[in-house]
């Protein structure tokens, strides 16, 4: 919000000598955060001149220049720059005549940009100063002529200073508003929390009541809301007034531009120039209509099956049942507290108007927004909240513009529709604020401060009724009072203390053992990513099970991507997509993990079933436990993918690319972060590489798979042919993990290495030939793995030759080379009898 200095000044007093940075240390003081200080940018001499004369001259380059004589000062006194009262200037434009008064910047003067001005030499004469336009002075986008002050009915002495007739030595504050404190995008709002800051005299713009004529008197509105959104009626209070016989052409005055500028919003025309004043000025966006192209009177109802209407900015709108209308007999004239229809459109030939002021849901307001793309400054209020009791006070704001700067005369018709429902009041118990904030407030402290936001105070038993003021919808129960009477008395008051955290409280195992997964991924050179959750369908029917062709998958009602609209069964596109963008930079060599959360519905379940409640009260425990069980299970998963090279070509060293092994590597790593026993055997799925799969599995249940992607996957995704990846469901991992790992015990005793070679059938596993040699070795095998895979001259066709380093050792004695060698036959005897294994001499 932009709050002009001079405005604020009108309904709060401002010391001599306050400036914007003031303001912003006052309004942060109540909890309005400053953003920037907005100004025109300009400084003099600029002043009002009077064209004496010209001469046209035509140009070589075929534009015609004019040579202008310009009265700068009155006669016989010296310009505002030191120089003679008549000026010589160049101009380009062709819009002025002799005797008209204009805008003269002067040498020395500056324009925004900054472009500063100074006599200069162009077209074979020195032109001693610049005639103005109305966007080199930034009051506007107009650069089709010079600014002439009769068009703005002004006719001011010559020599006068521009800057201060034109209300451009004015400039803005601007803070941030909060969502929950809607009353600070007006003008009263924040002169209000001035007030509280400063404890400077406000006055009210709603109580000014300088025009007030008879309402409820021959203009008829009626509420129509069929369908309420959550039982919430769409309108409250309709006010309408009416203003005849206005003339739409007569110029906005130039302060009103000026003001609306630093506020952000340019200037259209008097009329709407003057609704836009009233919502900056109090808050209530209001509308004006051409009252001689309505079709009866008003209604206000939801928008039906097919029904369009075009707004404002000429485009055509589908609307939808939601929508909240304001109609006439004719048909849709507006998206109620969004956008007026084209239709009632106020024109220059408009003579009659009806104003409207309305109190309009803000869930209406703000579904109609965002579902037409329109956020509108009307818009931005409703959705916040307007206060529900200003409705009237508006129209008849806008009717006295209308009638002091438009010419027009109030009309006795009108109409004032609906009540606003009364604020409930809040019982504030005795001893809560102080017990909450952490300060010892008086008690004339504590009432002090909530009359001074507007609540109405009695005594209750127990403690103090207050009923919030209709401008504070965000007031709704005592910790909201609390609050205020902290904001108005001062944040300073509140000691700094750091809390001390509750002994015997900390992470949970999950999650230390999820950061420790994390960490330990990072450590090793991977990098995490957090890739968005939404897939197309058939992502996850290809990535989120081994052998289904389809998985089932939870769509997404309002999909932010309309390709994307399923909830992700896999991490793995996530990656997928961040190392292809990642390739596309010149990034060869990835590395990246996610640890997240996947959706895995049931099958035939049906999820999202429950009705939501409103969002005006906390669910109820019934509730909440019914839209907890229409969530579809969301176990964590940790998923990693490597391309590239593990091993950089260096001198003496070539490129080692990543594949299978360095997957099986990640396992590894998890396995010793969870504490939990993988046991890797061979796998398949639709998305591998076959033969390069490993199912992952603890305690004998399947949680997840490593592996290569199938090449033409990975071409078809813009990555090299070898892509590594894994994907295991974290959550199960833990859950099987043993709680409590305990280190195993160094030997003291001296190991005993052999080897052993096995001849086996191509279609059996390795792991599984490992596994039996580990069952038959027994107790004394410390250490068994494969270190070597052959197969080709010298085998029979079919066969392999698995060679295993096994590592013996025992607790309580040195072992001898036989004991080791009888360990290394049971085990190799074990594997030729479960799977038909030969000892290789």
């Amino acid at each position: 919000m932009r709050v002009p200095l001079s405005w604020l000044a009108e309904f709060v007093d401002l010391a001599p000598g306050t400036t914007s940075d003031d303001v912003h240390a006052a309004l942060v003081k109540v909890g309005l955060e400053e953003e920037e200080v907005h100004s025109f940018e300009l400084s003099g001499p600029i002043v009002v001149g009077e064209v004496l004369e010209f001469v046209e001259e035509p140009q070589s380059n075929g534009k015609t220049i004019r040579w202008c004589q310009v009265r700068v000062a009155p006669d016989g006194q010296t310009a505002a720059d030191g120089g003679d009262a008549v000026h010589g200037i160049v101009c380009g434009a062709g819009n002025f005549f002799v005797g008209d008064k204009v805008v003269v910047t002067l040498p020395g003067a500056v324009l925004p940009g900054p472009f500063p001005i100074a006599p200069r030499k162009t077209y074979g004469h020195v032109s001693d100063g610049m005639i103005a336009s109305v966007r080199e002075l930034g009051i506007g986008d107009d650069h089709d002529g010079i600014l002439r002050l009769s068009t703005l009915g002004l006719d001011p002495e010559v020599g006068t200073d521009a800057i201060a007739l034109l209300g451009l030595d004015d400039e803005a504050v601007e803070i941030n508003v909060t969502p929950d404190r809607g009353y600070a995008f007006s003008i009263r709002g924040v002169a209000r929390e001035y007030s509280h800051a400063t404890g400077a005299t406000f006055r009210d713009p709603a109580a000014h009541g300088a025009l007030t004529p008879s309402a409820n008197e021959g203009f008829p509105v009626a509420f129509a809301d069929d369908a309420p959104i959550h039982g919430r009626a769409g309108v409250s209070v309709f006010s309408t007034r009416i203003v005849r016989g206005i003339d739409a052409t007569r110029p906005t005055p130039p302060w009103m531009v000026a003001r609306l500028k630093l506020a952000g919003i340019r200037s259209i025309s008097l009329p709407v120039d003057i609704t836009n004043y009233v919502m900056l000025e109090l808050g209530q966006p209001t509308h004006g209509y051409d009252l001689d192209k309505l079709s009866g009177g008003i209604t206000v109802r939801r928008a039906t099956a097919g029904e369009k209407i075009t707004t404002l900015d000429e485009q055509v709108r589908a609307l939808n049942a939601e929508d909240l209308l304001i109609t006439d007999e004719s048909g849709a004239i507006g998206i109620a507290g969004v956008m007026g229809g084209a239709d009632t459109e106020i024109s220059d030939s408009t003579s009659n108007v009806l104003i409207e002021a309305a109190n309009f849901d803000p869930v209406s307001i703000a579904r109609s927004a965002r579902r037409h793309k329109l956020p509108s400054e009307a818009a931005k209020r409703f959705e916040r909240g307007v206060d529900p009791q200003i409705a009237e006070a508006a129209t008849a704001r806008v009717a006295q513009l209308l009638v002091d700067l438009a010419g027009g005369t109030a009309d006795a018709a009108g109409s004032l529709t609906g009540e606003a429902a009364a604020a409930a009041a809040i019982l504030l118990p005795n001893g809560y604020v102080s017990g909450l904030i952490g300060v010892d407030y008086s008690a004339d402290e504590i009432r002090g401060s909530l009359a001074e936001v507007g609540g109405t105070i009695a005594d209750a038993d127990g403690g103090l009724l207050v009923t919030p003021p209709s401008w504070r919808p965000d007031i709704t129960d005592k910790s909201d009072l609390a609050e205020e009477v902290a904001r108005i008395v001062g944040y300073e008051r509140i000691p700094s203390v750091l809390p001390v955290a509750p002994a015997g409280r900390g992470l949970t195992r999950e999650q230390r053992i999820r950061r420790t997964v994390a960490d330990t991924l990072a450590a090793a050179g991977s990098t995490e990513i957090i890739a968005f959750p939404f897939l197309p369908k058939a992502q996850n029917d290809l990535y989120g099970a081994a052998d289904a062709l389809e998985v089932p998958q939870i769509k997404v009602a309002n999909a932010l991507d309309a390709s994307a609209p399923f909830l992700r069964t896999t991490l793995l596109p996530g990656l997928i997509e961040a190392a292809k963008r990642n390739l596309s930079r010149g990034l060869t060599d990835v590395a990246l993990y996610e640890l997240g959360l996947v959706f895995t519905p049931e099958a035939g379940a049906q999820y999202g079933q429950a009705e939501l409640p409103s969002g005006v009260q906390r669910p109820s425990a019934e509730q909440l436990a019914e839209l907890n069980a229409g969530i579809p299970p969301q176990p964590r998963h940790i998923a990693a993918l490597i391309v590239g090279n593990v091993v950089r070509k260096q001198p003496g060293q070539s490129a080692i690319p990543a594949g299978i092994a360095d997957a099986l590597a990640i396992v590894d790593q998890i396995a010793l972060a969870t504490g939990a026993r993988i046991e890797i055997v061979q796998g398949r799925h639709k998305a591998m590489h076959p033969g390069r799969t490993a199912e992952l599995r603890v305690a004998g249940q399947s949680v997840g798979f490593a592996g290569e992607l199938l090449p033409q996957i990975a071409l078809d995704a813009d990555l090299p042919r070898v892509v590594a990846v894994v994907e295991l469901d974290l959550d199960a991992v833990i859950a099987l993990a043993e709680p409590l790992v305990e280190a195993a015990v160094i030997g003291t005793f001296p190991a005993a290495t052999q080897d052993l070679t096995l001849l086996v059938g191509t279609e059996v596993p390795a792991a599984a030939v490992l596994a039996a040699v580990r069952d038959g070795a027994g107790e004394l095998l410390e250490e068994l793995h494969l270190v070597d895979d052959y197969r080709g001259t010298g085998l029979e066709p079919g066969q392999k030759s698995l060679t295993f380093a096994l590592r013996f050792r025992a607790a309580d004695r040195t072992l001898t080379a036989a004991e080791a060698s009888e360990a290394k036959l049971a085990g190799a005897a074990r594997a030729a009898e479960l799977l038909g294994a030969a000892t290789r001499e």
